[in-house]
């Protein structure tokens, strides 16, 4: 940026400090790279959309003419081009990824993630974090490694362990399993397998997928394809340049294969009672059900993706690891039989991965309305019982 364009930020910003508002609204700034961004922050909105004093409004810094596209799922929001943004104050922004929308007033900059599969250097990064106002963290051990790797530092006030709103619904009873399956027109007296893979051109969707779904379809067991957002990315670098969505639509045969049209996997894993996948986020989430997990080991994948070692071994040790199509269907066969086999794994790594499951929405909402200086509705949890954190 050049001195001018320094200049200018800094007398637009001492301006808003100024004459900052005296009233009680608030507005958010939620950015997003795909539609699962949203889905990481949807439980909030949702909890604040009743309070008059907050507004929220949505916008894709990085790709704006994809918006409509990331949001076509999300109801009712407000949508805001990055270029008005910029112009616009707000009194937060939130973002689910490592995105940094330039905007020319000061706001409170807050980082809730997205996943916790230790992809891309989401655990470990080498770049310094200091810049956020609050990082909404969801466990200790990524808080842990942040420290160690040097991004934060180890009394930083932005620091904030308030676990993953995103995977409340699937220990609080919200999702209907039965119901899930009937929407997707799938016979929920009939056992049901949930496939899916990360997105990359080295995933197991693009070495194997098809001859799994085959292989799938060949027994009597629902299937549901959950293809992450980049697989539906054309573009080579996410998908492999292949659609995948027109590839596996005739393999979805017979009344009991789909591809979830939705791009929040928690309804699917509910529904799920056995999970394939290589490494993906969601495997991880799928722990906290105790149901058995299939991992497809992908070693260019986990290099590709600098998956950190820790999350590749945590994944390996609560999975039935297999290597091909048929290694996997033979693996499928054997959860259905016994889905108790390697249940006291599960439950260890997702005690460690997901820090209080169930109520993270409420600390994040008390988070949330403590950095907009704004005192809650109906609080469900207050923000001294949101700080009662054990030492990292």
């Amino acid at each position: 940026m050049t001195r001018l364009g320094r200049a200018v930020i800094r007398r637009v910003r001492d301006y808003d400090r100024r004459t900052a508002r005296r009233d009680d609204t608030r507005q958010i700034l939620v950015d997003a790279r795909t539609p699962v961004n949203y889905v990481m922050v949807a439980p909030v909105v949702k909890a604040m959309r009743a309070d008059p004093r907050v507004r929220f409004f949505f916008t894709a810094s990085e790709e704006p003419h994809r918006m409509r596209e990331i949001y076509r799922q999300a109801r009712g929001v407000r949508l805001m081009h990055p270029g008005r943004a910029a112009l616009t104050a707000f009194d937060a922004y939130v973002a689910s990824d490592f995105m940094w929308a330039r905007l020319l007033r000061d706001t409170c900059r807050i980082q809730v993630f997205h996943g916790v599969g230790g992809k891309y250097g989401f655990d470990a990064p080498t770049d310094s974090m200091r810049e956020w106002s609050r990082l909404f963290f969801v466990n200790r051990r990524r808080l842990r490694n942040f420290i160690k790797a040097g991004a934060i530092d180890a009394d930083s006030p932005a620091i904030r362990l308030v676990g993953y709103p995103k995977t409340d619904c699937l220990v609080d009873g919200s999702i209907d399993r039965t119901v899930v399956l009937r929407n997707l027109e799938l016979d929920p007296g009939r056992p049901t397998v949930l496939y899916a893979p990360t997105w990359s051109p080295a995933s197991s969707l693009n070495a194997m997928g098809e001859d799994l779904i085959r292989g799938l379809g060949a027994l009597d067991v629902n299937v549901i394809v959950k293809l992450h957002d980049r697989s539906r990315d054309l573009r080579q670098m996410y998908s492999g340049g292949v659609d995948w969505v027109a590839r596996l639509a005739p393999l979805m045969t017979g009344g009991r294969m789909v591809i979830a049209p939705g791009h929040d996997i928690c309804p699917y894993l509910v529904a799920a009672d056995v999970m394939i996948t290589d490494h993906s986020s969601a495997g991880f989430e799928y722990l906290l059900l105790d149901r058995p997990i299939v991992r497809i080991h992908r070693p260019e994948l986990l290099s590709g993706a600098l998956v950190h070692p820790d999350y590749a071994n945590l994944l390996a040790d609560v999975s039935d690891s297999v290597d091909d199509a048929a290694g996997a269907i033979d693996a499928v066969v054997r959860a259905l039989a016994d889905p108790s086999q390697r249940s006291p794994q599960r439950r260890a790594v997702a005690e460690d991965l997901f820090y209080n499951p169930g109520t993270a929405t409420a600390r994040s909402v008390a988070e949330l309305y403590d950095a907009l200086a704004l005192e809650p509705l109906n609080a469900t949890i207050t923000l001294a019982e949101a700080r009662c954190q054990p030492s990292a």
